[in-house]
């Protein structure tokens, strides 16, 4: 009962309406200045996990459903959410059914069809895709069209929270027709649908120039006549997070800055100039470092390098990767990088409450004593008296530790250094531009996915309230590779039976809180009991805009841009 009282309530959050925007006519506000200063890469997120080229298809590519800025359920594409009520999700929780509301079209003129849900199903999952939002597919066993409206997707076995594939930004209905040749290892070659994407939302793409901008036109097919507000859009990528802010708050020269990872004391005299306002919001985005179990030295062939061929020579002994973490003073990072829209934190899920595991102990556990004790017990010291410690083996505690370019994460690089140096680590610092970092590009060796480095640090999210397909990453399955074209989210490269096992699990399971329980110790498991990732900073999300720009509402839970069909130009 307590799980059908569960579905009962995801349907009434679904009757949640949207605020209308003001404009009357489509494009009559004119042209929207966007500014990311990590430019965007690849216009699929089938292609890309990263954040800003979701965001930046969110304008074009919708899904089925979408989470509102307060984590209601809202129906997109579909008619409504389906529910044990409305019939929608099978009494023994093995399938859910959606209904396209009627008369939308792609941007072609041409009708969307359940066929291309199913469509979007296959190219994810198709072998040799390496889809980077395959997570959200997890335990589907089948996607059929019952006509041209309705879907069923089928699932191998009971599925307590089933609005996850087709949910969200990052899992948004591809149109058939332009994909269809390009499935499995052809995906990342089509060029034209990957730049271009044909999509039922707002905004059309008119130019792409990756790793710079991308221009928008509305579009004319969209639903609803009256919107989008403006006509013409343009996403500008580069620079750096604090030339973004200045743009917006202190120029004017752009309407909105997203991801301002900067100090709360430059935000504030930013903003201070009176031309735009900071917004900020929790939800579910940590500042984490990774732990790459697998050796990226360069000694190896191409193609062998941070696989599981080859276990890293030190990161593989849990008491070492234990030693990085209590040598970490978070309260710090967060004064330094953050301030109220920071929390120290070691959980990889930090929300919502029902999922969060209890981390007190470790994230205010700055114990650089107790970790010089556990790498001593690992069998490293400091032997000739350098300041590096190394075991009887000769393996040397020298890593490689890789972010993005901005100025927090390069404060936080030089702190966690002197912390990890003053416990005897040997530590080189690189950071990469943030386009290229987060670019997905399977040639580019700088990559998150590629991982050429001992550690790594960035923010990642998961999208709505439940983190099922977040933690599904973590299998043998999702490990980046060449034979998946370093896809997938499976950094660390975790590959752990016993993680699996746990998972199916969470995954089988109805009762609520037994799902808290299971959700709990696998981000246990991956954090605080083995480091594997090691959590920093549960962040808000802080981005700006112009005081003339309205409808804007931050959204954790969702694409940032998930309803710019509703932003418009205020009146002086």
């Amino acid at each position: 009962m307590r799980l059908k009282a569960a579905l009962l309530a995801t349907a009434s959050l679904a009757l949640a309406g949207q605020a209308l925007a003001q404009a009357t006519t489509r494009g009559e506000d004119g042209h929207l200045d966007i500014l990311f200063w990590q430019a965007v890469s690849v216009l699929n997120p089938y292609l890309s996990g990263g954040t800003k080229d979701i965001e930046a298809t969110a304008l074009v590519l919708e899904p089925l459903a979408r989470y509102d800025e307060n984590a209601n359920l809202l129906p997109w594409l579909a008619e409504e959410i389906p529910s044990l009520e409305n019939g929608g999700v099978a009494e023994d929780l093995t399938a859910i059914t959606w209904r396209l509301k009627e008369g939308i079209v792609w941007a072609d003129g041409t009708p969307l069809t359940a066929e291309d849900v199913v469509f979007t199903w296959r190219y994810c999952t198709a072998e040799g895709m390496g889809c980077a939002q395959e997570g959200k597919f997890e335990g589907i066993s089948n996607v059929e069209a019952v006509d041209e409206r309705t879907v069923r997707i089928t699932f191998a076995a009971p599925t307590p929270f089933p609005w996850v594939a087709f949910v969200g930004g990052q899992s948004p209905i591809i149109q058939a027709a332009q994909f269809a040749d390009c499935l499995g290892a052809a995906a990342a070659q089509c060029t034209e649908a990957n730049t271009k994407p044909i999509g039922t939302g707002p905004f059309r793409v008119t130019e792409f120039l990756p790793n710079d901008v991308v221009s928008y036109e509305a579009n004319p097919e969209f639903r609803d006549p009256a919107k989008p507000a403006f006509a013409t859009v343009t996403l500008k990528g580069g620079g750096d997070a604090a030339a973004a802010a200045r743009a917006v708050l202190e120029t004017g020269e752009f309407d909105y800055g997203w991801n301002l990872l900067l100090a709360p004391d430059v935000l504030a005299s930013m903003e201070a100039a009176g031309n735009g306002q900071v917004v900020s919001a929790f939800g579910t985005n940590v500042e984490r470092i990774e732990v790459n179990l697998t050796d990226p030295s360069p000694d190896l062939p191409e193609g062998e390098r941070s696989t599981l061929a080859h276990p890293h020579p030190f990161l593989s002994i849990p008491e070492v990767r234990e030693a990085l973490s209590l040598a970490i003073d978070r309260q710090t990072l967060v004064e330094v990088g953050y301030g109220e829209t920071g929390r120290p934190t070691c959980n990889l899920v930090p929300a919502p409450e029902i999922y969060k595991s209890d981390d007190a102990e470790c994230a205010t556990g700055y114990d650089p004593e107790r970790a010089m004790q556990l790498l001593e017990q690992a069998g490293f010291t400091d032997a000739d008296g350098d300041g590096v410690r190394e075991n009887a083996e000769g393996v040397r505690l020298s890593m490689l530790y890789q972010t993005s370019t901005n100025p927090v994460r390069q404060d936080f690089q030089a702190l966690i250094k002197e912390w990890w140096e003053e416990i005897g680590f040997e530590v080189e610092l690189r950071n990469i531009d943030a386009a290229v970092y987060f670019g997905g590009d399977p040639a580019s060796p700088d990559t998150i996915e590629k991982f050429y480095a001992d550690v790594e640090m960035y923010a990642n999210t998961f999208e709505g309230t439940d983190p099922t397909s977040y933690l599904a990453a973590y299998t043998c399955d999702k490990i980046p590779s060449p034979e998946n074209n370093w896809q997938g989210q499976n950094m660390n490269r975790v590959c752990d039976p016993a993680y699996e096992e746990l998972l199916a699990q969470f995954q089988a399971t109805a009762d609520q809180e037994e799902r808290s329980r299971l959700a709990k110790a696998l981000n246990a498991y991956l954090t605080i009991e083995n480091d594997i990732i090691i959590g920093l900073v549960d962040r808000g999300r802080v981005s700006a805009h112009a005081n003339s720009l309205g409808g804007v509402k931050l959204n954790t839970w969702d694409a940032e841009l998930w309803n710019v069909a509703d932003w418009h130009r205020l009146d002086n």
